[in-house]
């Protein structure tokens, strides 16, 4: 087997985080069209993540937040995603890399992007969700495989296309 010194892993990986951020700017620009929404996972201690301690404390891996309902000054800016979110009622800005990005899906169209990233190193960790209180939904209980499959479709894996 030739070696791949194109490494098309990391090329399609990059290309789908272009996916997340053309629809943070298009949602910036123009707003949420029809029922459209996202549920987006990242690590929270990745480089450059900037979320309220008492957040990172509760969610010392992983967060997932819901763009859906109430959520305010949402902008792509140095490759981050910066947008305030209420949590109790209060305010919070937050900053979120793309490249801190685990999962982006919009369930409403069923449609999900998982993402490898160097900092993340379980295979199997579950990710906790930190859903704003404003939003009118609750925190999400933990689902089955088979319910979260049901749920978001086909999700895009790029472990295939990875050098082991």
């Amino acid at each position: 087997m030739s070696e791949d010194f194109l490494r098309y892993d990391l090329m399609i990986e990059a290309a789908l985080r272009d996916v997340v951020r053309e629809t943070v700017e298009t949602v910036a620009r123009d707003g949420l069209p029809g029922d459209h929404h996202f549920y987006i996972t990242f690590l929270t201690r990745f480089p450059g993540v900037k979320v309220p301690e008492y957040l990172r404390k509760q969610y010392q891996d992983e967060m997932t937040i819901v763009l859906q309902y109430q959520f305010f000054g949402l902008k792509l800016e140095d490759d981050s995603i910066q947008v305030t979110l209420s949590f109790n009622n209060v305010k919070e800005n937050l900053i979120v890399p793309i490249d801190s990005i685990t999962t982006f899906a919009d369930p409403s169209v069923n449609f999900a992007l998982q993402f490898q990233n160097a900092g993340d190193t379980s295979e199997e960790s579950e990710p906790e969700s930190a859903m704003p209180s404003d939003s009118g939904k609750e925190a999400k209980p933990k689902e089955t495989e088979k319910e979260k499959e049901e749920k978001r479709g086909e999700v895009i894996s790029l472990d295939k296309f990875r050098k082991k």
